[in-house]
């Protein structure tokens, strides 16, 4: 959520840098409203308050002079219900800020670009060369191994829904296993959490109350189905006072989640790129703002590294404001090369959220007897059915078939896997 102290004392730098993420500016100026109304409000709250410290300080010495009190006592009494009733405004206005506020995205880093929509997202750097094929490489719904069955998956839910099968499914659970090795080694702790969540944990990471349509809810209950796996652990420490000692915390957790893609129509209707259900690898980290920026690149480079051990060619994209999630400060998008498409698609985001998730989750660490709000971020390491295309799609052979990275033979093997020569 945004500093609303912030947002009170210097409103025009909140509405410029806002600007970058083209918030409505209707929404904007009803924030500069409520904000104003408030503190004109609490200014004079206080005076109120003032006064009535003053006069009845008067009314005690009048009565120690045993003099008439009853003009003052009136005046007292008509005051009190003033000041309550002032006081039940100043309530009131804070709660409508703060629900008006709990809808207003991030502040954009400052060296965010300007930008509208994903065109203008500046490309950082590739990695690793794009596979040459000495015939027409084919996208993964197209390819011989029987490893996925849509129509079941239809079948058995409904669209956007698949079931992988055979080698397929080792292949996921071997991805799954490497990755989770792969990101303890560079210092993250697995954990293992729920898939369900309440109400609290959606805020806290900023689900709520804004993208409910495109979360599942559990009939009759406050509970949903996690969207990602950053939502249960970045709540780990929700409503906690952390020792500065302990910081950074880093984890890496595999999670099952869960979209309704609301807003996804007619959009990528083949294959597994957009599917309701998903496996993925998460990485979170809960810092003190001087840790957040070193942390935020040693993700980065964690899940860009896993690209590359995996020999997958990709690139890093800087996201424009525009293109920007609710929640970050600052993205940067992995696009992992897909010869079928003959295109790069999105495998991972690393955002830094700075303060915004921590003042929601009110999660803060004891610095020098002061509570300070921690920095939270998180990345998809990787997402794994897109993982499982981009292997599928670069390893692909003439006769239909899909070679095995050298990285995974291992943990396929551990899996009875069929491994292509």
């Amino acid at each position: 959520m945004l500093d609303l102290k912030l947002l009170q004392n210097d409103f025009d730098t909140v509405f410029m840098a806002l600007q970058k993420k083209h918030v409505n500016q209707s929404l904007l100026e009803e924030l500069k409203k409520l904000s104003l109304t408030l503190k004109q409000k609490r200014q004079y709250l206080e005076s109120l308050q003032t006064e009535q410290n003053a006069q009845s300080k008067l009314f005690g010495q009048l009565r120690q002079e045993k003099k008439d009190t009853a003009e003052l006592k009136a005046k007292l009494d008509a005051n009190k219900e003033l000041l309550a009733s002032i006081n039940d405004e100043v309530r009131s206005l804070e709660n409508t800020l703060s629900d008006t506020a709990s809808i207003v995205p991030n502040i954009p880093d400052n060296d965010v670009p300007e930008g509208k929509d994903e065109n203008d997202n500046v490309i950082l750097k590739n990695v690793l060369d794009v596979p040459k094929f000495d015939f027409t490489p084919r996208e993964h719904f197209d390819l011989e191994p029987d490893w996925i069955d849509f129509e079941r998956g239809v079948k058995l839910a409904k669209s956007r829904f698949s079931v992988l099968k055979n080698d397929g499914a080792k292949l996921e659970r071997a991805l799954i296993n490497y990755m989770l090795d792969f990101n303890t080694k560079r210092g993250f702790k697995e954990v293992n959490i729920p898939y369900i969540v309440n109400k609290d944990s959606l805020f806290g990471t900023g689900q709520l109350p804004k993208f409910e349509e495109d979360l599942f809810k559990i009939e009759g209950e406050e509970l949903f189905l996690i969207p990602t796996s950053e939502v249960p652990v970045t709540n780990l420490f929700r409503d906690e006072i952390l020792n500065e000692e302990d910081l950074p915390l880093k984890f890496t957790c595999y999670s099952a989640c869960f979209r309704k893609e609301a807003g996804s129509a007619g959009r990528d209707t083949r294959g597994m790129i957009r599917q309701h259900q998903f496996d993925k690898v998460e990485l979170v980290s809960i810092t003190t703002p001087e840790q957040s920026a070193k942390v935020f690149d040693e993700m980065l480079s964690c899940a860009s590294d896993l690209l590359t051990s995996l020999g997958l060619p990709h690139r890093h994209l800087l996201l424009c404001g525009g293109d920007l999630g609710f929640g970050a400060a600052k993205t940067v998008d992995l696009e992992v090369w897909l010869p079928g498409q003959n295109r790069y698609r999105e495998i991972s985001s690393v955002s830094n959220t700075r303060d915004f998730q921590a003042r929601r989750a009110k999660i803060r660490y004891k610095s020098d007897k002061k509570n300070i709000l921690v920095h939270t971020l998180n990345g998809s390491s990787l997402a794994v059915g897109r993982t499982l295309i981009a292997i599928m799609e670069n390893y692909q052979l003439k006769d239909g078939s899909v070679k095995i990275p050298d990285v995974l033979r291992d943990y396929v093997k551990t899996a009875d896997f069929d491994i292509k020569k």
